[in-house]
C-alpha cells in the first residue's frame, strides 16, 4: 500500500510496455460545484500564506522525492516532482481552483461549442516563450498535434478527439467524437496533464523533443539540469504575469531518502521539501519551527488512495466469493493506525468525506470470522485451499505493509507467499496481467474522468495488456463513466461517479486501505508557497498531489 506503486515510473513504464498507451489520468481536476478543499497547517505565519508586500529576488532550495527523466511534455512522465519542474518553465492552459473550479491561465478563455463536442482555446496575446518567439495559434496546434501523436499522451486523445485545427491568430479548437464535459481540466497540468503545457517550435522540432533543454512561457528559464543532483532556472525578466516571479533562481535538489530529505531540511541544505511518508510527516505537523501544510483536510475530488489491487481475470480473484473473504479479513482502521501511525485517513472507497462525490456504499465491513466461513465454503466447493501471492515492491514501507496485509488474510485461512518485485517490472506485471494481488496506490484526481482509463471495459483486456489493470469487466462502470464524461449536468455526472464508487464495493477490484498524505514543510523565511494565484487574482488550488506552484514563493529576512 503505501509506497507500493510509484506513479512516476507508472507514468513511463506503461507508455513503453504499451507501445503507445499512456498512464495519465492519475492527475488531478474537478467538477464544478466541489466543496472548498482546506489543508492542515502549523498556523498563521507558518501556513504558507503571507500577506506581506512580496520581497524580491533570493534563491530558494526545494528538497524533492524523485527524479524527472526529461522536460518534454510529451514524453516525460511528470509525477509530483514532474509537475512542478513543469510549473516552473512552462505555464499550464488552466488552474484549478480551492472549490474544484477550473479558470483560465495561459489561456485567455476555454470556450466550449453548444453540445461540448468541440472546445476552443484562445491564448493571452503578447506572450512569449523564452526564446522570443510568440506562443501563438501556430505553436499551440504544433503542440496539440504532438500530444495526438505522442505514445503517452496520444491514447487519451485519440478516442475521442476528432480534429485539431487552428481557428484564430491565438486560437485552437479541438472537435471531438463525443461530448467531453471536462476537457478544461485536462488543461490544468496536474499528474497525468502533460497537454497542458505549451513549448516553443523550437523545443518541439529539437533533435530530442528539447527534453533536457525545456523553452517554455514560465515564470523561470531552464539553467542547468544534472539528473538526480539538481535543476536550476532563473528569474524569466519577461514573464508576462508582471512583477512575478519574486526569487531570482530556484533549485529543485532530488533526496529519494525521506529520512535524508528531512535531515537535510534541518542542517540547512535545502529550504523546504515535500514528504508523504507519515513518520516523517508527525516530525513537523504542529511544530511551529516549521512552515508546514498537508492535504489531510477535505478534497475536492480524489485522493491518492492505498488499497491492494487484484486481477479478476485470474484465480482466485475470478471468484467473487474469495473478493469477498479478502475484504473482510482486514480492518482499513487497524491498518491505517498501526501501518501509517494513524497519519493517513482511513479509506472506504474511491472518495473521502467532503468531497461532492463521496457517498456511503454497501463495501462489506470488518469480519474476520465471516471472511473464514467464506474461506472455508470455497475450499469445500473447489476442493482447493484459497492461495495467491501478494506482491509489493522493495522499499522498506512496502514490504511492512505487505507483511500486515499477508498476516491478516493467513489468519482468515488463505495460503499466502509475498513476493517482492522491482518497480519497473512491477509495472509491467500490472499491464500484462502478471500478477494476482498487488499492494498499490492511485487514483488522486479532482475530476474523477482523469481516472477513465484505469476503469473503463474499452482498456479491459483479460490476457494480455489491460489499462484496466484490475481487469474489472463490469458494464455498469462504463456507463456511469460515459455519464460522468457526456453529460452537462453537474449532478448527474456527481451521481454517476458515486455509482462507480458503489459498482466497486459491489465488484471489489481494490481492497482499501487509507488515504495517502502529502505534506510542504519549509523554513519559516519562505514565504507564500500555499498561496498561488490565477491572473485574475483568483486564490488557487495550493497543494494538488504533492505538487505546489514556484512563481509566488518569495523570501523573507
Amino acid at each position: 500500500m503505501a509506497g507500493s506503486i510509484d506513479r512516476r515510473a507508472f507514468l513511463a513504464r506503461s507508455a513503453a510496455t504499451a507501445a503507445g498507451v499512456v498512464a495519465a489520468g492519475a492527475a488531478g481536476d474537478a467538477l464544478l460545484g466541489a466543496g472548498e478543499a482546506f489543508a492542515l497547517t502549523n498556523g498563521p505565519g507558518r501556513n504558507g500564506i503571507s500577506t506581506q508586500k512580496p520581497k524580491k529576488g533570493g534563491s530558494l532550495t526545494f528538497g524533492v522525492d524523485a527524479e524527472e527523466q526529461g522536460f518534454n511534455p510529451t514524453t516525460a512522465r511528470f509525477d509530483e516532482v514532474g509537475v512542478m519542474y513543469a510549473r516552473t518553465v512552462f505555464d499550464p492552459l488552466t488552474i484549478i481552483l480551492p472549490n474544484g473550479n477550473w479558470a483560465p491561465y495561459l489561456a485567455q478563455t476555454v470556450v466550449p461549442n453548444a453540445t461540448y463536442t468541440a472546445w476552443t482555446v484562445n491564448l493571452r496575446p503578447n506572450v512569449l516563450f523564452h526564446d522570443g518567439t510568440p506562443c501563438n495559434g501556430a505553436a499551440l496546434l504544433m503542440n496539440f498535434e504532438a500530444h495526438l501523436h505522442s505514445l503517452l499522451t496520444g491514447p487519451v486523445l485519440q478516442p475521442v478527439v476528432s480534429t485539431i485545427s487552428q481557428t484564430g491568430p491565438l486560437a485552437v479548437t479541438v472537435s471531438l467524437k463525443q461530448p467531453w464535459i471536462p476537457f478544461p481540466f485536462y488543461l490544468a497540468g496536474g499528474i497525468g496533464g502533460q497537454v497542458a503545457y505549451p513549448m516553443a517550435p523550437s523545443m518541439i522540432n529539437a533533435p530530442n523533443g528539447g527534453t533536457d533543454n525545456p523553452v517554455g512561457t514560465g515564470p523561470f528559464k531552464f539553467t542547468e539540469w544534472i539528473p538526480n543532483d539538481h535543476f536550476t532556472a532563473t528569474a524569466n525578466p519577461n514573464y508576462w504575469r508582471k512583477g512575478m516571479p519574486y526569487l531570482n533562481k530556484v533549485t529543485y535538489k532530488p533526496i529519494p531518502d525521506d529520512s535524508a530529505r528531512s535531515e537535510a531540511l534541518q542542517s540547512g541544505t535545502i529550504d523546504m521539501m515535500i514528504t508523504d511518508t507519515p513518520q516523517t510527516i508527525v516530525i513537523y505537523r504542529g511544530n511551529k519551527q516549521w512552515s508546514y501544510i498537508d492535504d489531510s483536510g477535505p478534497v475536492v475530488g480524489e485522493s491518492d488512495m492505498n488499497c491492494v489491487q487484484l486481477n479478476l481475470a485470474q484465480p482466485p480473484f475470478n471468484n467473487p466469493t474469495v473478493r469477498l473473504a479478502m475484504a473482510k479479513a482486514v480492518s482499513p482502521a487497524a491498518y491505517a493506525r498501526i501501518i501509517d501511525i494513524g497519519v493517513n485517513p482511513v479509506s472506504t472507497g474511491l472518495f473521502s468525506p467532503g468531497t461532492p462525490y463521496y457517498s456511503k456504499t454497501t463495501l462489506p465491513a470488518y469480519d474476520p470470522a465471516g471472511a473464514k466461513k467464506l474461506v472455508q465454503q470455497v475450499q469445500q466447493q473447489t476442493g482447493k485451499p484459497v492461495s495467491f501471492a501478494l506482491g509489493t515492491t522493495n522499499s522498506p514501507s512496502a514490504i511492512r505493509s505487505q507483511t500486515y496485509l499477508a498476516q491478516q488474510y493467513t489468519q482468515v485461512g488463505m495460503k499466502v507467499s509475498t513476493v517482492v518485485v522491482q518497480q519497473n517490472d512491477y509495472i509491467d506485471n500490472a499491464l500484462s496481467g502478471k500478477f494476482q494481488a498487488y499492494t498499490w496506490r492511485q487514483f488522486g484526481a479532482v475530476n474523477p474522468d482523469l481516472n477513465y482509463i484505469f476503469w473503463s471495459t474499452t482498456t479491459y483486456n483479460a490476457n494480455g495488456l489491460s489499462i484496466n489493470m484490475a481487469r474489472n469487466n463490469d458494464p455498469r462502470v462504463e456507463a456511469a463513466l460515459q455519464v460522468g464524461r457526456t453529460s452537462t449536468s453537474a449532478q448527474a455526472r456527481i451521481a454517476a461517479y458515486q455509482k462507480v464508487n458503489e459498482y466497486f464495493a459491489q465488484d471489489l477490484p481494490y481492497l482499501w486501505g487509507d488515504r495517502a498524505t502529502w505534506a510542504v514543510v519549509t523554513k519559516p523565511t519562505v514565504q507564500n508557497f500555499a498561496n498561488p494565484t490565477t491572473p485574475a487574482g483568483q486564490r488557487a488550488y495550493a497543494l494538488m498531489g504533492g505538487s505546489i506552484w514556484p512563481t509566488q514563493i518569495w523570501i523573507s529576512g
